[in-house]
């Protein structure tokens, strides 16, 4: 069984991305593009296209052509969408890298991707240059701040404007190569093209008779990693795409976030669940006037219910969540969110326009009805090429007739509304049953006592695993207390059957729980 979008199929113009985003963009076109979260300085749009224009002209001058790859090593910054639409305007591909990988991780996809040229910031330079010499090919590294050593980024644009690009292909030729374990193992590359990302943010667009869209009327928070292909796309490509403006901050750090919100009028935020968990709970929130906030949407992972509902109710704003993944440019789905109560909290929504979804029987490969749990396999134009030198990994991904596998487990309800329940090799298998930790992860989230969690399978020598809690607790709460108010709550095999207590929950700059490095802890025990 296919499920279709509920959508009418949209037009997507076979253009570039930065044709796309910026158009015939002047640069008499005064209105905000960028404002700098830490200092408030404002890029106009006329500003930003013309330094587009410039950094492209600077990378062709140093014979950067079309395929070659630039890698960009960085926080969030306003310079950031200059060099990845520069290089972009110029016929190149853009590697965007983790900032807190370590020198041979950045290598390491330095050398995969075949980067030629390197920008980065003076945090990041030891790294940067350390990697640049392990992974060779690296021709120059430029830094945004002018890091010692390194080629200042204004070099790029103090020259003359590269007056027109190469000839592109916008079905075949790449321009995104963010990297992504998958459903698969190991970091790859996964191969974007101008289509695919432009087909997104036009999908994206044409959800708007349910979902809120956005216009230059907006102003938006990049707090989530431009690295990260939700930065990437959503916030950062399609914000500009409509002209509204984008406030940047280069980490999130809760006081300066709220206070962003505050001082800027945010109406529309793109979060994570960890930082909502912080805008439902903590106490400082009360501090701050979020009254601007008009929607808020999660992504990344899943987000429960109840904590949804708590961020809506004390923010008085709408709560919503949409899902995709690197490989999909990231949005397959987006719950409606024009007025509160218009999607059922928990659930990710409707597909794109243009976008089908199977849920299909993870042992038989036979195609589910409504309700029924399985695989969600995605098939669109946002689908990635596949991933770079990785034909073995991208045929156990995407099949022949161009669905991805996932590798999620969810359901679609009688409304063509989609769950996601969690990731297949995340499953928990107690005495053969299947346990979701994601879904036990949002029932412990609703405790009063419980700040964060993650819940992960613990070898047991009868069970084979057991549902386990890391828990972060606030004030007096035992193992039993957090056993005991599960276990109320939930059939038999999914109980909490251990707890351990933690300062922290390990997550990565996304926010999403890493639940490998807890799982690779518990299995050091066994």
């Amino acid at each position: 069984m296919i499920y279709p979008s509920p959508y009418p199929d949209v037009v997507i113009p076979e253009t570039t991305v930065t044709t796309h985003v910026f158009g015939s963009t002047e640069e008499s076109d005064t209105r905000t593009a960028l404002i700098d979260g830490p200092t408030g300085a404002t890029t106009s749009y006329g500003e930003l296209a013309g330094a587009i224009r410039r950094a492209a002209g600077g990378l062709a001058a140093r014979g950067f052509a079309k395929g070659d790859v630039l890698g960009i090593y960085s926080p969030n910054t306003v310079l950031y969408p200059i060099a990845f639409h520069g290089a972009a305007y110029a016929g190149g591909v853009v590697t965007t890298v983790n900032p807190h990988y370590t020198a041979g991780e950045l290598a390491s996809q330095l050398r995969d991707a075949g980067a030629r040229f390197l920008v980065t910031t003076s945090a990041c330079v030891e790294k940067a240059r350390e990697a640049a010499e392990e992974a060779g090919g690296i021709e120059e590294i430029f830094s945004f701040d002018d890091a010692p050593g390194t080629t200042p980024f204004s070099a790029l644009t103090d020259g003359a404007e590269l007056a027109e690009g190469p000839q592109m292909n916008p079905s075949t030729d790449l321009v995104a190569l963010p990297y992504s374990s998958g459903t698969t193992g190991g970091s790859k590359g996964v191969m974007l093209t101008h289509r695919n990302l432009v087909a997104n943010m036009v999908q994206l667009d044409g959800s708007e008779s349910l979902s809120r869209g956005l216009t230059e009327d907006d102003t938006v928070l990049a707090v989530l990693p431009f690295f990260h292909i939700y930065g990437l796309l959503v916030i950062m490509n399609w914000a500009l795409s409509q002209r509204a403006r984008i406030v940047v901050l280069p980490r999130f750090e809760l006081e300066t976030f709220l206070g962003a919100i505050q001082d800027h009028g945010v109406t529309y935020l793109h979060v994570v669940p960890p930082i909502l968990l912080a805008m439902a709970k903590h106490p400082i929130v009360d501090q701050y006037d979020l009254s601007s906030l008009d929607a808020i949407n999660s992504g990344a992972a899943p987000l429960g219910k109840e904590l949804g509902l708590a961020v809506e109710e004390r923010l008085d704003c709408i709560v919503g969540q949409g899902y995709g993944l690197t490989e999909t440019s990231p949005v397959t789905h987006h719950g409606p969110n024009k007025r509160r109560g218009q999607c059922p909290h928990g659930s990710i929504g409707p597909s794109l326009p243009n976008t089908e979804t199977q849920i299909v029987d993870v042992d038989s490969g036979a195609a589910l009805g409504p309700g029924e749990r399985g695989e969600v396999w995605i098939r669109g134009p946002q689908v990635m090429l596949g991933y770079l030198n990785r034909p073995d990994a991208t045929a156990e991904t995407l099949d022949e007739d161009g669905w991805l596998h996932t590798g999620d487990i969810g359901y679609i309800d009688e409304n063509g509304y989609g769950y996601i329940v969690d990731r297949l090799k995340e499953l928990i298998k107690y005495k053969g049953f299947q346990v979701a930790p994601a879904e036990l992860e949002a029932l412990l989230l609703s405790h009063p006592h419980i700040k964060d969690v993650a819940v992960v399978r613990s070898p047991d020598p009868e069970a084979g695993e057991v549902p386990k809690a890391f828990v972060v607790a606030d004030g007096e709460l035992s193992a039993d207390d957090v056993m005991s108010f599960v276990a109320g709550k939930v059939a038999p095999h999914k109980k909490i059957r251990r707890v351990e207590f933690v300062d922290e929950i390990p997550k990565s700059p996304a926010g999403k729980i890493l639940r490998r490095v807890l799982v690779e802890r518990e299995e050091g025990r066994a």
